[in-house]
């Protein structure tokens, strides 16, 4: 494509002789080489920019670099280069309506217009699906649970008996929506298993990793608000409440009866422990440990997690505590 049919695109400034340059694909600063549109959005990256083989960027307007490619000023460049990149990749893959001859669907289910139902999918009695969803291979909906519409099973992903799925909801390989909360109680000797008699609900625009489980609460429901995405490897334990848009990032593990609250981010490999309430608008950075409450607006870090301020000045005393085990010793060596 000519570069000024890109940036008319994106409503992007370009210098009048750079127009028809041709673009014939789109990569990374550091991958991109002569034919490539790249793009830079974050201060980090001004080395890689600097040495990128692009031919054209898209650069923010504040930006002020004698650069060799030819730049396109924009204001978000991440989000016009999002907008770009479809023109550049194969057509979406098509899911049209229609049963599989393979699949497995009960009589009393119900299913909306235009759904999709995959090789080996089975949905079972008292199951009702929503307009336009798909259902791909080996997917499995279970008794008395709701899908909304537009909703997208991937391969060998799981909603089981009497859970509720929103609108626009994508599950990804290997989910489990519903699966037994992890209850047990020690009686008699052994460990005896507690009901789990409860549900799975989950809003609308939510997205679900791969391999990712949400847990069916003890009774009552394990909730996820509308618009939260949760990334692989997640365990949400029973009765777990996420509130609205949070960001789970991988091997986030949460347990039981823990509630979160709105525009919550846990980056990855944070454990959260049960019964407690974590804030609105509250982050917590990578492999963090949580056992209390958070109040809203709070950044914490560490395990066991502290607020960021205090992990910082704490942490700088760690790093210096070989010198003052040292010269205690020396003080003491000295006194005797």
């Amino acid at each position: 494509m000519r570069l000024r049919d890109l940036a008319a695109k994106v409503g992007a400034t370009i210098a009048p002789e750079a127009g028809d340059i041709e673009i014939s694909g789109v990569a990374s600063l550091a991958d991109a080489n002569p034919g490539d549109l790249s793009f830079f959005g974050n201060p980090k990256y001004i080395g890689a920019l600097r040495k990128s083989r692009a031919s054209a960027i898209l650069v923010p307007a504040a930006l002020q670099e004698p650069l060799t490619p030819v730049l396109l000023t924009v204001a978000d460049p991440a989000a016009a280069f999002a907008e770009i990149l479809p023109l550049f990749r194969p057509a979406p893959i098509e899911h049209p309506p229609g049963i599989h001859p393979s699949a497995v669907v009960s009589p009393e289910a119900t299913l909306g217009p235009d759904c999709s139902i995959g090789a080996f999918a089975v949905i079972e009695a008292g199951t009702r699906l929503g307009a336009r969803c798909v259902l791909e291979a080996h997917t499995h909906v279970g008794r008395e649970t709701t899908l909304g519409d537009d909703c997208h099973l991937f391969p060998h992903a799981s909603v089981r008996e009497r859970c509720t799925i929103g609108n626009r909801v994508i599950l990804h390989n290997g989910v489990v929506v519903g699966s037994d909360g992890f209850g047990y109680e020690f009686r008699e000797g052994r460990q005896q298993k507690i009901p789990q008699t409860g549900t799975v609900q989950i809003d609308d625009d939510v997205e679900i990793g791969a391999n990712s489980a949400i847990d069916r609460a003890r009774f009552g429901r394990t909730w996820i608000q509308c618009g939260t995405k949760i990334d692989n490897l997640v365990q949400i334990g029973h009765n777990v409440t996420i509130g609205k848009h949070c960001i789970l990032c991988a091997q986030v593990g949460i347990s039981g009866s823990t509630r979160i609250g709105d525009y919550v981010t846990l980056a990855g490999k944070v454990g959260l422990s049960g019964h407690i309430e974590i804030g609105d608008r509250v982050m917590i950075g990578a492999m963090s440990g949580l056992a209390k409450n958070v109040p809203p607006d709070t950044i914490m870090f560490g395990a066991p997690a502290q607020p960021i301020r205090e992990y910082k000045e704490n942490y700088a005393l760690l790093k210096n505590i070989r010198k003052l085990y040292t010269r205690v010793k020396e003080l003491e060596k000295k006194s005797t």
